[in-house]
């Protein structure tokens, strides 16, 4: 497999008074107590290892004494508004384990690890730079995705929620080989569902390390699922074959896996069925998708050369005229999601 490459790296774009307004509306502004810049300040670092010793890319930051004691009661806040109603009574049961930096990648994001002193379980949360791409990936694959999504923004700072399971490239690499043929048939169906719902959405560069699969266990068996932790690259990048999993080679073992338990006519249905639940999900996000969409329509997120590239292959794709109206954009994932929607309902129409 050849390998698919993103062109350059992606710029990170502000958030307007449209998409702010937008945030508020739906309880995503929040006023926090430490933005992104604050925790730029530590003094030191160490590597993160894994259990094998192998770089994880992640390094563990320290501050001063006085600026520490601010930051873990700042952090504490920041998860009680991010998981509870903002409540200050229980921060006293709360203990900021670590704070980690990864300079690797576009939003160089901090990673918090807070536990409950009480019964030691703990969890994760990222403090990370707002940038508006991002924003709207987020957004839609809380409405368009089978899961939702937990995040806060304010100013130039973005708090999310962990997202728990293994990374895609983790998974290949040490457990694929030890699942049943039953599982593995299952992975591949999940694939290429999660392959076609990246692809109607534009959600690009979902390499093996930008997703994770849970696995969960059902009463006689394990459902295994695909989730994207990565939205960077929510329409961005002009070459289509960036927003289809299948085309990196990172997946090259999961794209194998596909070939050799379907044949065309079963890939094909499990294609149907994804985008017959994207657009179910369209139709009850109605008003939100539509007031989400007037946010892209009306902002900049990528260049005229990756617009103008973005929207030819599409519509060479598609054959559908509405694709060179484009203007931006937001305009072309507009155009995706109404031409899945217009097609579901038009099926559906003919069976009455």
């Amino acid at each position: 497999m050849k390998d698919l490459k993103i062109s350059k790296k992606k710029p990170s774009y502000p958030i307007n008074d449209r998409l702010s307004s937008y945030l508020s509306d739906y309880n995503r502004n929040s006023k926090i107590t430490i933005l992104y810049d604050d925790l730029l300040r530590f003094q030191g670092s160490v590597t993160v290892y894994d259990k094998d010793d192998n770089d994880t890319l992640w390094i563990r930051v320290y501050f001063s004494e006085f600026d520490r004691a601010e930051i873990d009661l700042s952090l504490k806040k920041v998860y009680s508004r991010l998981h509870s109603d903002g409540n200050e009574t229980n921060n006293a049961f709360l203990n900021i384990d670590a704070i980690d930096y990864c300079t690797f990648g576009n939003s160089k994001p901090f990673r918090i690890k807070i536990r409950n002193v009480l019964n030691d379980n703990y969890t994760y949360f990222y403090v990370k730079k707002a940038d508006a791409s991002r924003i709207y990936g987020l957004e839609l694959e809380h409405m368009l995705s089978p899961y939702h999504l937990n995040f806060m923004v304010h100013g130039n700072t973005l708090i999310e929620e962990h997202i728990a399971g293994i990374p895609g490239d983790v998974f290949i690499d040490t457990m694929l080989d030890d699942c049943s043929e039953s599982e593995k048939s299952q992975i591949a169906k999940e694939f290429v569902k999660f392959n076609e719902r990246c692809m109607i959405r534009l959600l690009g560069d979902m390499r093996s390390y930008n997703y994770v699969v849970v696995p969960t266990h059902d009463f006689d068996h394990v459902v295994f699922k695909i989730r994207a932790i990565d939205f960077d690259q929510q329409c961005y990048e002009g070459k289509f074959n960036v927003y289809r999993p299948q085309f990196f080679k990172e997946n090259l073992r999961l794209v194998e896996l596909v070939v050799s338990k379907f044949k065309k006519a079963s890939i094909d249905q499990y294609k149907i069925e994804e985008r017959s639940i994207v657009a179910k999900r369209m139709i009850s996000y109605n008003v939100r998708l539509e007031r989400l969409l007037d946010c892209m329509t009306h902002d900049v997120i990528s260049n005229e050369e990756n617009i103008a590239l973005l929207k030819t292959k599409i519509h060479e794709y598609t054959m559908d005229l509405e694709f060179k109206k484009s203007e931006n954009m937001g305009g072309i994932l507009k155009n995706a999601l109404e031409f899945v929607k217009r097609n579901y309902e038009d099926v559906n129409t003919k069976d009455f």
